[in-house]
């Protein structure tokens, strides 16, 4: 594990107190915002109240059924269903992906606070969810002809991520519950095998199909997995779609409904399958404007002017997403980088911006932005 130097911790300890105080709305959404203790080895963390907050925030949405946007494809008027019915195992929080991120959150925080007051109820959640039957009926969806780009690629690398985070697990629950998702954790390596030798080109937009996120979820999953096959084809994959890319042209994000970065993005997944020297030359050749502070657009946080609309509130997700990318960059190029300041001191402005109002009272913003919240706190480059 890399260690932040002391500077990088300082701009995250002083930014504690201010995470707790940004908001200001009349909503109470400012509650949610966790405290942040610093750590050699912590760049954010989250502390135990605030997980038992965006716990309370999954379970509120886990099993609610409705709204519901399913990307269905009906082969016979038979599978005019619910999405209960469809997808017994991820029906709950508006659409499949964010069912699927919002179970990898409950087991992350299980994981880091087996005694949070909301235990018990994430552990019932997630054996009604994570049974034989339900995971089997899952697969079983994938497999009906006209499904071969149900939620490729962003919900199998979720999908994937949530399979990583029970893998190898030292918990009863645990181990009958990755056992019981691993029929569709295989299902989803193989479709990645499958498919992305036969994309020319990557996806490169802010939103659900980009594929530089995609393959690096599911390099992580790889790699803790130690699925051979499967890490070979996406460190071939990124390298030929990203390998050479130089000068991006980054001061053209964000887009309006963004929810990642598309060189930031690709920037994170770079950082997976190069050796450390060949990412720092390739990082000062794909941003070269880094350097001095450009694109500005890139290093401050987007605006978000309407959370209650469900496009425009995933500038939310950009930010934490940003603040994440950055913190393993930053890690990754090294304390002694001169860019890794900046990039520490741009993701703790981009949680600022965000995380008091993931809890905001629409729910077009909280069934998914725990989750990000919850990745972009937790996760070590």
């Amino acid at each position: 594990m890399l260690k932040i130097l002391p500077q990088h911790l300082a701009l995250f300890l002083i930014a504690a107190m201010a995470l707790l105080t940004a908001c200001d709305g009349s909503n109470g959404a400012k509650e949610i915002a966790p405290a942040l203790p610093g750590g050699e080895d912590s760049i954010l963390s989250l502390d135990r109240e605030a997980a038992s907050r965006f716990a309370k925030l999954a379970l509120k949405g886990i099993e609610r059924e409705y709204p519901n946007k399913l990307g269905h494809v009906m082969n016979n008027a038979d599978e005019v269903q619910n999405p209960a019915t469809l997808h017994p195992a991820f029906y709950g929080s508006f659409d499949w992906h964010s069912s699927v991120h919002g179970h990898w959150m409950l087991v992350r925080l299980l994981k880091l606070f087996d005694d949070l007051p909301e235990a018990p109820a994430i552990r019932a959640v997630l054996t009604r969810h994570l049974s034989p039957e339900k995971i089997a009926a899952e697969v079983a969806y994938f497999d009906q002809p006209n499904r071969k780009s149900f939620e490729r690629t962003y919900g199998w690398a979720w999908l994937l991520k949530l399979a990583e985070e029970l893998h190898g697990w030292d918990d009863a629950d645990g181990t009958k519950w990755a056992t019981a998702l691993k029929p569709l954790a295989d299902a989803m390596e193989k479709r990645y095998i499958d498919f992305l030798p036969r994309q020319t080109y990557p996806i490169r937009r802010g939103v659900h199909p980009n594929t530089a996120f995609g393959i690096a979820f599911a390099l992580d999953y790889a790699r803790a997995a130690k699925r051979a096959e499967l890490e070979k084809v996406l460190v071939d994959r990124a390298r030929s779609y990203f390998a050479d890319d130089a000068d991006y042209p980054a001061a053209w994000e964000p887009d309006g409904d963004d929810f990642f970065s598309p060189s930031l993005m690709e920037a994170d997944l770079m950082r997976r399958v190069l050796p450390r020297a060949e990412f720092v030359r390739w990082f000062r050749r794909f941003l070269p404007a880094l350097a001095r502070g450009e694109p500005r657009s890139l290093l401050e946080p987007a605006a978000v002017a309407d959370r209650s609309d469900p496009k425009i509130v995933h500038l939310d997700g950009l930010n934490l997403s940003r603040a994440w990318c950055m913190k393993g960059i930053a890690s990754t190029l090294g304390g002694d980088h001169p860019l890794a300041d900046r990039l520490i001191a741009s993701a703790r402005a981009h949680a600022d911006a965000t995380l008091c109002h993931v809890a905001s009272g629409n729910y077009e913003g909280e069934h998914w932005l725990a989750s990000f919240a919850v990745y972009m706190l937790t996760e070590r480059a």
